[in-house]
């Protein structure tokens, strides 16, 4: 579906650098289906370039990057061609590719499938039991197994992609993931995606502090040994310094430094010819 602790939610730039491509799709579907037809996957991958030309992610990337994301997934969970023929093609619902036109070029049951994913509500699925799926269930899914299988594919990709999306949807987002998706993946046996959806969730919800934060803490903190005349001065002081520093290295030498130095400077303004002059 349309939609990058921060597990620090991955750059940008990681994130595009991962998209995979038709290959990687065809090999991952013969690696547990060994007489798998590669010309579907790639006749599904045209019908998608067509229908979602001239489509962007949020990111800048072609719209295609997505369903091949979301193809990838999906034939990692073992699922056999026609489920990801139809994460390829999950989206094209919201184009202008005529309703039938799926279903005469791939099947009914392709276009049952993505028919399905549209409608689906995750929330409906069981959110508790936990249990590693057996392989036989992938190989051939229900499929009500094999559309939440595309669902929970297009989440976990827009999860890797989430730094994208603006705040207040992030936030949206990763609050029903972690309520909601996750726990039914889990409970699905999907175990893998349903931590990492966790992680990713998480990563928004409770951000990890940035260096500039941590080393402005660890600066005040530092004040604390200073004489408590002298505490406001240097705390001015050092955060001007701070903020002068472009970058996290920079920045974090720079803590070092005072670090180091703090004590002697606590002496220093303790010592009485330093009284005396003040």
């Amino acid at each position: 579906m349309k939609g990058q602790r921060r597990v620090i939610v991955p750059s940008p730039t990681a994130q595009t650098d991962l998209t995979p491509t038709l290959e990687n799709v065809i090999a991952a579907v013969r690696s547990h289906h060994s007489d798998a037809d590669a010309g579907l996957l790639e006749r599904a991958y045209a019908e998608a370039s067509i229908w979602h030309t001239g489509q962007r992610r949020h990111s800048g990337d072609p719209y295609i990057t997505h369903c091949l994301a979301v193809a990838a997934i999906v034939a990692d969970l073992r699922m056999p061609l026609p489920v990801v023929c139809a994460a390829l093609l999950h989206d094209v619902d919201d184009t202008a590719c005529p309703p039938q036109r799926i279903a005469d070029q791939f099947g009914k049951e392709v276009a049952d499938l993505i028919a399905a994913v549209r409608t689906a509500v995750v929330s409906a699925y069981p959110q508790a039991g936990r249990g590693t799926a057996p392989r036989s269930a992938a190989a051939c899914p229900s499929r009500e197994m094999a559309v939440l299988a595309i669902r929970l594919a297009d989440r976990l990709h827009n999860m890797r992609t989430i730094a994208f999306v603006a705040p207040a949807k992030q936030l949206l987002k990763a609050r029903e993931t972690l309520d909601v998706f996750a726990p039914v993946a889990s409970a699905a046996g999907l175990e893998t995606v349903g931590r990492e959806l966790q992680d990713l969730a998480s990563a928004v919800l409770q951000p990890a502090p940035s260096s500039y934060a941590v080393s402005g803490w660890l600066l005040t903190a530092l004040t604390l040994l200073l004489p408590s005349g002298h505490r406001a001065r240097w705390q001015e002081e050092w955060s001007a310094d701070l903020a002068a520093y472009a970058t996290r290295r920079a920045r974090t030498r720079f803590t070092l430094r005072v670090l180091l130095g703090a004590p002697r400077l606590s002496m220093t303004l303790r010592s009485p010819f330093c009284r005396e002059r003040r």
